[in-house]
């Protein structure tokens, strides 16, 4: 990270951090900070909304309006807060398992509000924090310490699950892919209404060595070589993306805001006077 971008985005005298040597989630940050610095917001304007999980450590680290919540919560928390403040960048830093296994429900119904909150899912595939249980997007049959002979379940698309569910914009990138991901995030944060960006991760010390993934470096080549472009995928076959992972721009609608929505019935009712 750039000396000038860490001065203008980081606590310095909380860093360094305790992310794992070759966790994905210090790339996933500084592509966060270099999103909000491309576009030159309001430091004050801004406020990082974390729960619990290695990913909601950055709350700590970063340089604006932070609330480090309880875990699952964050988007509730986000929500009150965008509420309170519509003026307010509400930017969401979650797991994949505090976005979509404890805080699954915020998550949906955020989703379906339309609330204007760009959600950042830093997806490691695994409870890394708390000892390699696997969550929601670990594959199936990969292993985690819940689940020493492979998980049976099947793992959520978090962007189609979000699409589903209302979100009016969508995206995934990787912490490989470092530049795209800057600009997915500052899509989502330009965005004005429910944003959500899946940031595949990399967890060396519990998903990676669970899964005999080799080192660091053999984890991001693997993202360098099977993560495929949407624009890219659209002309490959079935058989051609098979056991591929799709990133960019997944969806993008245009919908009321539930903020803006909420605002006109308060006029409505005469509380602006």
């Amino acid at each position: 990270m750039p000396s000038k971008l860490i001065e203008n985005t980081m606590r310095v005298n909380r860093l360094p951090h305790i992310w794992c040597p070759g966790c994905g989630h210090g790339i996933l940050m500084r592509d966060v900070a270099q999103a909000i610095d491309n576009i030159g917001l309001d430091p004050d304007k801004v406020v990082i909304v974390s729960g619990i999980g290695c990913s909601s450590r950055a709350a700590g680290y970063m340089n604006y309006n932070t609330l480090h919540t309880t875990h699952g919560r964050a988007i509730a928390f986000a929500t009150g807060v965008k509420l309170a403040n519509p003026e307010l960048t509400v930017i969401v830093i979650t797991g994949d398992g505090d976005a979509t296994a404890i805080g699954g429900n915020h998550l949906i119904h955020a989703c379906r509000r339309n609330i204007d909150l760009t959600v950042v899912v830093f997806n490691n595939n695994i409870y890394g924090m708390t000892g390699g249980q696997y969550s929601p997007t670990t594959p199936h049959m990969e292993k985690g310490t819940t689940a020493p002979y492979g998980n049976i379940d099947y793992n959520f698309d978090i962007p189609k699950l979000a699409e589903s569910a209302g979100a009016t914009y969508t995206a995934r990138g990787t912490a490989y892919h470092a530049q795209q991901m800057t600009k997915l995030i500052e899509n989502g944060i330009r965005h004005h209404g429910f944003s959500l960006i899946e940031g595949l991760s990399v967890c060396p010390t519990y998903y990676g060595r669970k899964n005999k993934k080799g080192s660091t470096i053999d984890m991001y080549n693997w993202q360098k070589d099977n993560c495929i472009d949407v624009k890219k995928a659209a002309n490959m076959s079935a058989e051609e993306l098979e056991g591929k992972i799709i990133i960019g721009e997944m969806s993008v609608a245009d919908k009321p805001e539930y903020t803006d929505m909420y605002m006109k019935i308060i006029e409505k009712c005469g509380g602006n006077k």
